[in-house]
């Protein structure tokens, strides 16, 4: 497994060793204890979740508040997505930077997405089976997002505007600025 620093302090691409032959692959998606020796994060894995969505569909950028708050090792099982970090902590370093990787089914990538930052993705395959190991359990009350078009970021989503399919919850989520106390 090789692990890559992002811009984001505690976010790292992870690109796993794939055993490829005429009968298929084979690969380690999870270690623990290589995960902690590379990272030097000792995330403790509490809930799996897995979406499925068609191209297009913008998930995000959603966040756990307080003591609820979620680290998150995502990958894509089927597909491809692009996938977007944002750091959200305001005392950190890297505080409002974005970090975004294309994920998808061929190159195996995950992101780790630290506590304290907002996550989000878009479909860009037909469809996309995605994955996210959480550390902390999902809490509705302490759930939070900010609006995947602030300007603040100017995040590139690869499609057209036109072309994504957002929630209706989604569409309404406050901007940068209202949604995280700088």
């Amino acid at each position: 497994m090789e692990v890559h620093k992002t811009e984001i302090d505690g976010c790292f691409i992870i690109e796993p060793k794939v055993f490829e032959d005429k009968r298929g692959y084979f690969f380690e998606s999870y270690n623990q204890e290589k995960f902690e020796r590379l990272t030097g994060a000792k995330p403790f894995f509490v809930q799996d979740n897995e979406s499925f969505s068609s191209k297009g569909v913008l998930r995000g950028l959603h966040f756990q508040k307080g003591e609820h708050a979620q680290a998150k090792l995502v990958r894509v099982l089927d597909g491809e997505v692009l996938d977007v970090a944002v750091d959200i902590r305001p005392n950190s370093k890297t505080f409002g930077k974005v970090v975004s990787t294309l994920l998808s089914s061929k190159n195996k990538k995950q992101m780790y997405v630290p506590r304290g930052c907002a996550h989000g993705f878009v479909t860009l395959s037909d469809t996309a089976k995605f994955s996210y190991k959480c550390d902390n359990f999902y809490n509705a009350a302490s759930e939070g997002g900010i609006i995947y078009n602030d300007p603040t970021f100017n995040i590139d989503w690869v499609l057209a505007s036109d072309d994504l399919i957002i929630s209706e919850k989604d569409k309404f989520l406050p901007v940068f600025k209202e949604a995280v106390p700088h």
